[in-house]
């Protein structure tokens, strides 16, 4: 009788890239004045008082949510796109809640049917992610930023990021509608991570549904955004993704039948963070301030500063090994992430994040100096 070999599905994924951080972790944490950790995006100023106030608000609810998210929600992600990002065009039925952007991202491909046959396109520097959600569907991959790279060959999927994470980089008008039209010529979807969108510091940044863009047809294009940057609400695992009405259905009738539901209470507090931009207004100001700080201190002590004209990090490199430049900051008492997490193209960069109270800001920025 024959046995059944089990797949391992972890076996196919990368190494948990944050996990190799201990050593340098541990030596940072050894500084006299305690540790600045800026190797991750994770927001630390405390969820504002309209948004904590909606969660409690329906807290006694017992029911099931629905998959879809409450009306309210989609109507507040509809005018908060218009408000904030000039999107214009969404039918609130084409807005669908999900438990976190990263679960969205890293689940797109399957959920959309990519599979073995199927070419799915990451950025050459990407967060991890993007590569996690070609390998769960069990995709081919290719890391490319210029679409000539793939030659006469089309793809199932291209994932998009600007802002980009890690670099900060913003993708222009001219080459978003290049991305596009290739697109539409192979019938490929374009998946567009946005969740940077509001924390532009340089020029102006533009959403794959923008109708500069997409001259108003969302046919094949998704949006992705998250409340876990202006909104601080990393720990309610708030977004959504939108776009194309008959991809957002598809996703919908999956996530129905696979139970991925956003919680009620953190639908109410997604409707108030969305309704309300006063809240986001103060948060981007504190960034703006830490970058500053930051920026100035990284500069001041040698290194070069590449893109970084938006999100929450600062791309930085001196011309050697990303990890001879993590141990340098750890010796400091700074922790920072090597540019190799994010992909080959990364080998002499550090990613240093700005999510840090102001006074862990000063403090780094007074180690540098």
């Amino acid at each position: 009788m024959a046995t059944r070999t089990r797949r391992s599905v972890a076996q196919s994924l990368p190494d948990f890239p944050w996990d190799s951080l201990t050593d340098a972790k541990a030596k940072a944490a050894a500084h006299p004045d305690g540790i600045v950790n800026l190797s991750v995006g994770t927001p630390v100023d405390p969820v504002a008082p309209v948004i904590r106030e909606a969660l409690v608000s329906i807290a006694k609810e017992p029911g099931y949510p629905t998959t879809h998210g409450t009306p309210e929600l989609r109507q507040a992600a509809v005018g908060a796109l218009a408000r904030r990002y000039g999107i214009t065009g969404i039918d609130e039925a084409s807005v669908l809640p999900a438990v976190g952007t990263k679960e969205m991202i890293a689940w797109l491909p399957t959920l959309l049917g990519v599979g073995a046959a199927d070419l799915v396109v990451i950025p050459e520097l990407a967060y991890p992610t993007y590569e996690v959600g070609g390998l769960l569907a069990g995709a081919r991959l290719i890391r490319a930023d210029g679409l000539t790279r793939l030659g006469p060959e089309g793809a199932s999927l291209v994932f998009v990021n600007s802002p980009s994470n890690p670099t900060g980089k913003v993708l222009g008008l001219d080459h978003l509608r290049k991305v596009v039209d290739w697109a539409r010529s192979r019938n490929a979807i374009v998946v567009s991570d946005e969740c940077y969108l509001g924390l532009t510091w340089e020029g102006e940044a533009l959403s794959i549904l923008h109708p500069s863009v997409s001259d108003g047809d969302h046919t094949n294009l998704l949006a992705v955004h998250s409340l876990s940057k202006t909104s601080n609400l990393a720990s309610y695992r708030a977004g959504f993704v939108t776009g194309d009405p008959v991809l957002v259905a598809d996703l919908l009738e999956v996530r129905k039948h696979s139970g991925m539901m956003v919680p009620l209470p953190i639908q109410a507090a997604m409707t108030a963070a969305l309704n309300d931009d006063e809240h986001e207004n103060i948060q981007r100001e504190r960034y703006r301030v830490r970058r500053e700080t930051l920026l100035a201190a990284v500069r001041g002590a040698g290194f070069t500063v590449d893109h970084s004209e938006a999100g929450l990090y600062l791309w930085a490199t001196r011309d050697e090994a990303c990890r001879t430049t993590v141990d340098w900051f750890a010796e400091r008492g700074i922790l920072v992430a090597p540019g190799e997490f994010y992909g080959p193209g990364g080998v002499q960069h550090v990613r240093i994040a700005l999510t840090a109270t102001d006074e862990r800001i000063e403090a780094a920025a007074q180690r540098l100096a």
